[in-house]
Order: structure tokens, then C-alpha cells, then sequence
């Protein structure tokens, strides 16, 4: 059976949603990696009530706890003395802790010529150098170290909230004694995800229900399976033992059967490791020509490591005077059809390609909204073009939603055109 592991986010500034959580999806995928399945995340503020009842909740049915943020000098940085409570440990000041965290403390002041109270700075290091009795620290690797705080029942795993600081002690705290002990003998725990472009989540419910309907229950052949909808994308995501290999390649079998060329990847990639894969293959470079997701597309491009093996550049042609000094769609062009149409985007996509030299040029242009819509071009109204080695590709799309949730589409959509241009399943 795999081991089971709680995760407690700590901070106001997650709660309230002004900091988005990077650190639970990061904790969760590494867990998994490490065969531990993961029973519940739960967010809190910074309040010592809140934070000590969620690690309670935690405990009671987890091999494991891990909780992030809330080690800084302030005074809304509670975690530490909370889990010491909690799990029964009264807590000292670590001498050589106190004078590690100390040294880097002055170290950055000087770097970034800060002058505070030295008191101050005292304070705050001595608060962030109290270790629970029997605690592995870890780290530090900003200012503020972790700890692994052992039980009575299952130990806690306490880290930093800045991200790079938590990852860089990772390897350190799955090494250490109490969480090595807690995770013993936990099952390997494989992960598959399938990625669909195009369908209604409906039809994929149909198809689940018709290969139970053959083989019998998903869930008693060791298939654990979650589907979501993103953008326009169907991803089904399965966990499963090794044991139950058999099921999941037999599930995997009958989506292809069913959806065909619209399930893009069974291997776990993105359209983005798609797209780059087509490109690379063929020793392709991409340009770019965008509207109304204004940079968004070579933005989303660039995200990947690696991209300038294929990504040179990118227009951002927002006006109509941008779009025929930029890429050189012609004056009188917009002025027939209008700057929202399949001819503007396919000079866009062309021009872009011209202007750069590359194999593929893409062209956007749209309404996003809310305003500047018209009945017969209304808000959602986007079209996109992609032009491969002189053959051009185009797609009219009608999409609701935010002007956010437009641009965002619009660019998954771009995607999956260059995708389908290069060949691509």
C-alpha cells in the first residue's frame, strides 16, 4: 500500500489568493515521484488556531505531514513554533544554527546595503534558530532553515515558502531519518497522463462508461483516474501500481480507438513538448505575428527550455499601421476585409515568416473584448493562421469568457494549429 502524505500551505497571502500556490503541486509531484500518494492539501492563514488545528487533521490518518511557508524573523511566522507544539516538543535556540543563519543575514545586508536596528536583526535570527527537541534541521538555504520534527505519530516536515528555497532542501529532507522510517516500504506509485484536443468532456464519459462496460470496473483493476478540462484540452490523469500496467495499457488502447488523431500524446507531454518536438525534428524555426494575445503566443513559446533552438523572434502588431510596417499586411487588405480576418491573419503568418526567415510563421488577430465587438465580428471572434513553408493553415474560432480567458485560449489553439500543420497526430 503506498504511503500517504498531508501537505498544510501556510500564509494569508495564499489564502486570500494575492500569491498563487507554486509549492503543493511541486511537493505533490515529488511525493508521487517518491511513491507517496498524497490525501489532502489544506490552506491556512497565518493564524496559530488555524495552523495548529489543519496539522491536527493532517495527523490523523498520514504517514507524513509537510508543511510551507511561515519561517521568517516576523511575527506572523508561526510555523515552527506551532509543529513544536503540536508534536509535543518544547524548543531551544541551536548555537551553531543561530550563528549560520547570522553570517548570511549579514552577508545579504551588505550585498544590498540595508541598515537595520542590530538588535532587530538579533531578534529575528534567534526566533528562526529554535529547533524543536529531536528536530533534523535542514538547510538553511535562504535565511530561515527546515526541520523534520519527529511525532509521537507521524513526523512533520517543515519548510520555507519561497520556492527555490524549499526545493533546494528537498533532496536533504527525504534523506533524513524520520522521513526515511515513515516512508518505509511505501509501493511504488505510477503516474500516466493522456492529453485529448477538441472533444466535449461528455464524450470522453462515454467512452469510460463503454470500456467498463467491457472489462469491468476501472477502479477494482487498480486504476485510480481523474479528467479534467483545460483550455479546450481533455487530460486524464492515472494513477496506478505497477501490477495494474495491463489495465491502464488496455485504457490507453481504447482512447486511441475512440478519439483517434484528436488524443495528442499518451506520454505525459504538453502541446508545447509537441510543438518543440515537431520543430526540432525537422531543424524548424517558428516567427510569430500577434494581435489580440499581444506576445502572449512567443511568450508561452519561450517558456520552454530550449526554445531558441527554434524560436527567433515575434511581432506584437496591435494597431493596424504595426501590422503593415511590422510584417507588411497590406494597407489596403485591412481596409477591404478588416483587421479581424482570415486574410489579415494569413499575411500576418506570412509576413512573420518572411521577415524572419523561419520554417513556420503563425498570424493572430481577434476581439477580445469586452468592447470593440461588432454583430458580425463579436468579442470571441479570433482568427489564426499558420503558414509552413509557404502552405497556410487557418482556423476561425467563437470563444466565451473574460478577455483573459479569450487571449489564454486563443494561444492553446494557436498551438495545436502549428501542431496539426507540422504533421503532428
Amino acid at each position: 500500500m503506498a504511503a500517504r502524505a498531508g501537505i498544510v500551505v501556510t500564509g494569508t497571502e495564499v489564502l486570500t489568493g494575492r500569491v498563487v500556490d507554486r509549492n503543493g503541486p511541486w511537493l505533490a509531484e515529488r511525493l508521487r515521484e517518491a511513491g507517496v500518494d498524497v490525501g489532502r492539501t489544506v490552506v491556512v492563514g497565518d493564524r496559530r488556531e488555524d495552523l495548529a488545528a489543519a496539522l491536527r487533521f493532517q495527523l490523523t490518518d498520514h504517514d507524513l505531514v509537510l508543511t510551507t511557508g511561515g519561517l521568517g524573523p516576523t511575527a506572523d511566522d508561526l510555523t515552527a513554533e506551532v509543529v513544536a507544539e503540536v508534536q509535543g516538543r518544547p524548543s531551544a535556540v541551536d548555537a551553531d544554527l543561530e550563528a549560520r543563519i547570522t553570517a548570511i543575514v549579514e552577508r545579504l545586508y551588505r550585498q544590498r546595503g540595508w541598515q537595520v536596528d542590530d538588535d532587530v536583526v538579533r531578534r529575528g535570527v534567534r526566533k528562526q534558530a529554535l529547533v524543536p527537541e529531536g528536530a533534523v534541521t535542514l538547510g538553511p538555504v535562504g535565511t530561515a532553515p527546515g526541520l523534520v520534527v519527529p511525532g509521537p505519530g507521524a513526523p512533520v516536515v517543515v519548510l520555507p515558502g519561497p520556492p527555490s528555497e524549499l526545493q533546494g532542501m528537498w533532496d536533504e529532507a527525504l534523506a533524513s531519518d524520520p522521513v526515511r522510517a515513515a516512508l518505509a516500504g511505501a509501493a511504488t506509485l505510477l503516474q500516466s497522463t493522456v492529453r485529448i484536443w477538441g472533444p466535449p468532456e461528455a464524450r470522453l464519459v462515454g467512452v469510460l462508461d463503454a470500456h467498463e462496460a467491457a472489462v469491468g470496473p476501472l477502479e477494482d483493476a487498480g486504476l485510480e483516474i481523474t479528467t479534467c478540462v483545460r483550455d479546450g484540452e481533455l487530460e486524464i490523469v492515472t494513477r496506478y501500481a505497477p501490477e495494474a500496467a495491463p489495465a491502464y495499457d488496455g485504457l490507453v488502447a481504447a482512447l486511441h480507438a475512440d478519439f483517434g488523431d484528436l488524443l495528442y500524446a499518451d506520454d505525459g507531454r504538453t502541446v508545447d513538448d509537441v510543438v518543440a518536438d515537431l520543430l526540432l525534428a525537422r531543424d524548424g524555426t517558428i516567427a510569430t505575428a500577434e494581435s489580440c494575445t499581444a506576445g502572449l503566443l512567443a511568450g508561452r513559446l519561450a517558456d520552454r527550455p530550449g526554445s531558441s533552438s527554434y524560436l527567433l523572434g515575434g511581432f506584437v502588431t496591435y494597431a493596424n499601421e504595426a501590422k503593415t510596417a511590422e510584417v507588411g499586411v497590406p494597407a489596403d487588405l485591412i481596409a477591404s476585409v478588416g483587421a479581424v480576418s482570415r486574410e489579415v491573419a494569413e499575411a500576418m503568418a506570412s509576413g512573420a515568416r518572411a521577415r524572419l526567415g523561419t520554417t513556420v510563421g503563425v498570424g493572430i488577430t481577434g476581439v477580445a473584448g469586452p468592447g470593440g465587438g461588432t454583430p458580425d465580428k463579436p468579442v470571441g471572434l479570433v482568427h489564426v493562421a499558420v503558414d509552413v513553408d509557404g502552405v497556410l493553415t487557418h482556423r476561425e474560432l467563437r470563444l466565451g469568457g473574460d478577455r483573459a480567458l479569450i487571449r489564454r485560449r486563443t494561444v492553446v489553439a494557436a498551438l495545436h494549429l502549428v501542431r496539426q500543420a507540422l504533421g503532428g497526430a
